[in-house]
């Protein structure tokens, strides 16, 4: 997890989503399979990402895919610093005031998804599953499990032991006491979004301001605390962790993972979901054009 100008260059944003490159196409090429994969996910890593603009976002994607414009898909980035309240959280478990989160410029946002309060900022991942259920013969639970198995995988990858704990969405430390990564979702029209949030090289002092997930005295960790590294909040981190976790992710849901091209360039990434939309949202939009440009690979 490499800090300093370094992460920013082309060179570092490929890299970081080598892994999933290579995991496209051994699914692709290999002619092994006893049965053919579920219907692909189509993953975006966006970098850094305001989280109001993320929320617009899954709010479109989520009407393209409820009208069957699109496919499933899966938005990978790392958000600005921000709190965000579940839709049935409770608010005293905000602990900061209203003038140290202004000090901080720390906006807290009330959210439809469900979880207690949460932290976001830089060196975490956030992902976003855009996933309509009923066409991956999915209830929520059985999703919230591969949410939840995506985090453990996820971790491995990264050197940290890590397991759900039954009762508590999310995903701990295997001693039970450290959480260090949370799930929260929301299913409309049989889509879901909002997701998990993964602590890879964040400030952990931010989780100062809150009772994390509601649970007073919680201890939250990250991978480079349990890691033994003191390292900077840094984008490509998040990259790395992205990379795995989208592997993971469609693993766990049986799906060729698809990832547009040139890889890793969150600008490109996000010029491309935008064309997609604005094509879903024309007059007689072809659901099997728009659903095959979202999912087309791209070329380098």
């Amino acid at each position: 997890m490499p800090d300093g100008d370094e992460r920013h260059g082309p060179a570092a944003r490929l890299s970081a989503f080598a892994i999933v490159a290579a995991m496209d196409l051994v699914a692709q090429d290999s002619p092994s399979r006893a049965a053919p994969p579920a219907a692909p996910i189509t993953a975006w890593w966006l970098g850094r990402t305001g989280y109001r603009d993320a929320w617009d976002l899954q709010h479109r994607l989520v009407a393209a895919r409820a009208a069957g414009l699109v496919g499933d898909q899966l938005v990978l980035l790392e958000h600005e610093p921000v709190l965000t309240l579940g839709r049935h959280s409770d608010p005293s478990h905000v602990l900061a005031s209203a003038a140290e989160l202004a000090s901080r410029r720390i906006e807290l946002i009330e959210t439809e998804r469900g979880g207690e309060v949460t932290y976001h900022g830089p060196g975490q991942l956030t992902a976003y599953p855009i996933v309509k259920l009923a066409d991956r013969g999915l209830l929520v639970r059985p999703l919230v499990r591969a949410l939840e198995a995506a985090l453990v995988a996820t971790c491995d990858a990264l050197g940290v032991a890590a397991e759900p704990k039954p009762g508590y969405p999310g995903c701990w430390c295997v001693d039970g006491t450290r959480k260090i990564g949370a799930i929260g979702v929301r299913i409309e029209h049989g889509v879901s979004y909002h997701g998990i949030a993964l602590n890879v090289t964040v400030r952990l002092s931010h989780f100062e301001l809150i009772d994390a997930c509601g649970l007073p005295g919680l201890e939250s960790t990250s991978i480079a605390r349990e890691l033994g590294k003191a390292l900077e909040p840094s984008t490509e981190s998040v990259a790395r962790a992205a990379a795995a976790f989208a592997v993971a992710f469609a693993g766990a849901l049986g799906a060729l993972l698809v990832v547009p091209r040139p890889l890793g360039d969150s600008g490109a990434a996000r010029a491309r979901i935008e064309a997609i939309l604005a094509a879903c949202a024309q007059p007689g939009a072809d659901p099997a054009a728009a659903a095959s440009a979202a999912a087309a690979p791209g070329a380098l």
